[in-house]
């Protein structure tokens, strides 16, 4: 098994690049971003300059076989400010659906549509969220119809980033009633089309930055190839599920599987903002002082930061152990997606509310960012699946083999035959040692020497 957290060279260059961007740029106007609810055209512009908003940018981040590179450029953006951060991703998760649903041809078609280039910035939006459906990608109402080369999208969605401001937007709509869920299909829907409709911009708790709206889909209509995948495509997948449904067999949804693939990614994006509550409340307990020293020398501060910290580590490990399953194609056969993004969000919630606790009055007020940071927070625990459902994916992961060893034993071995027979605990190597440790007192120091560098595990 290899096991090497030591970043590449153009991993730790990302990561450090990301890191400036965010603490130069996106800091210094983040609470004026979040008091106007702006949309900051402006950084998304530096952005642009930057690398960092093209499809291109992307596609080479989901490209790095380790799966580490998403992650950490998603912290050290989120770790400047969570609404600034969603604006400027927000394609990248209409980019993902596309990626997983389309054609080659409607990749290349679509892709730049979503971001744009410097000086002519465009946007994306996934539209999966209804308001009666939320997490529940089960119970969406939004319906497509097949007319002659056309197709019409009659529907309601909730909660949608860039929704109605998009150039591009991704909506799921069912196809076939008597599948229900299981009949779903990806649409692009061209901002600017009839019938779509803008009913409202959202007024948020926090990441305030974002544009975050409600949509109606009133008689749109579409061309035929606006279908992500294809007709010849979707005809098969359905028919693959009436077959699944015969025999009781199991058929998610093209959303779920987007979802799932993205989990590890939001939650890459909590932990930034975990990550900044926790260094900016240690950095203040260092300096702050009550009763003739610093608070951090008290207990009822220190080891509570100390508990965060060790939270933070832990679900990072979750968090790039997801991201580098997904790269690899590994299934999540144990909910491993959405034990990172619960483990992120909810400790981004806990580090937020300890930081405001630690700041005391300060903490309660906008001079201090930690007030911020805990309504930007909240947010995780609830879009791309709430906690709640988080567990429940988790829960009937476990279920559904709970016979299942962990992933380094149920995972495939890597290495060759003299692996396995000389390997680390084998009979095999165990036997040529205690022999070669029972003549070491009749072989030559040099000679035993060469023998124990032989028997030395296969790497």
């Amino acid at each position: 098994m290899t096991f090497d957290l030591t970043p590449t060279a153009a991993q730790h260059d990302l990561a450090k690049r990301a890191h400036e961007f965010a603490r130069d740029r996106i800091r210094p106007v983040a609470a004026h971003y979040d008091r106007t609810q702006e949309f900051p055209w402006p950084i998304l512009e530096e952005a642009a300059d930057r690398g960092f908003y093209s499809p291109l940018f992307y596609r080479d981040l989901i490209g790095d076989s380790t799966g580490l590179s998403l992650p950490m450029f998603m912290e050290e953006l989120f770790w400047g400010c969570a609404g600034i951060g969603l604006a400027i991703v927000m394609p990248a998760l209409a980019l993902s659906a596309i990626g997983r649903a389309a054609t080659p041809e409607q990749m290349l078609r679509w892709a730049p549509e979503c971001f744009g280039t410097p000086g002519d910035l465009k946007l994306a939006a996934l539209a999966i969220s209804e308001p009666e459906g939320g997490s529940d990608v089960r119970n969406l109402r939004t319906r497509a119809v097949r007319d002659g080369d056309e197709w019409i999208i009659n529907g309601h969605k909730m909660w949608i980033g860039n929704g109605g401001i998009a150039d591009v937007h991704v909506v799921n709509a069912v196809v076939d009633e008597q599948l229900g869920h299981r009949g779903q299909a990806l649409f692009i829907v061209p901002g600017g089309t009839p019938g779509l409709e803008l009913v409202r911009k959202l007024d948020k708790l926090g990441c305030r930055a974002s544009h975050t709206a409600e949509l109606t889909f009133t008689d749109v209509r579409i061309p035929l190839d606006h279908l992500l995948g294809g007709i010849d495509k979707l005809e098969h997948s359905l028919a693959t599920r009436r077959a699944a449904i015969r025999g009781d067999g199991r058929s998610g949804s093209v959303t779920l599987g987007t979802f799932e693939q993205t989990r590890p990614m939001v939650a890459a994006q909590a932990l930034g903002i975990a990550r900044a509550a926790i260094e900016y409340m240690t950095t203040y307990a260092k300096h702050r002082e009550a009763f003739g020293s610093p608070i951090i020398d008290n207990q009822g501060i220190a080891f509570p930061i100390a508990d965060l910290s060790t939270q933070l580590d832990a679900a990072r490990l979750l968090t790039w152990r997801a991201s580098w399953m997904a790269a690899r194609g590994v299934p999540f056969h144990r909910g491993e997606g959405s034990m990172a993004k619960l483990a992120a969000s909810e400790l981004a919630v806990r580090a937020t509310e300890r930081a405001i606790q630690t700041l005391g009055g300060w903490g309660y007020i906008t001079d201090h960012p930690v007030e911020k940071w805990l309504r930007d927070a909240k947010l995780y625990t609830i879009f791309e699946g709430t906690s709640e459902i988080q567990r429940i994916v988790i829960s009937h992961a476990l279920g559904a083999a709970p016979d299942r060893p962990p992933l380094h034993v149920d995972l495939a071995p890597s290495g060759g035959p003299l692996s396995k027979l000389f390997g680390r605990g084998t009979k095999a190597r165990t036997k040529a040692a205690a022999t070669a440790l029972n003549m070491r007192d009749r072989v030559p120091t040099p000679v035993l020497k060469a023998a124990l560098k032989i028997l030395r595990p296969p790497r």
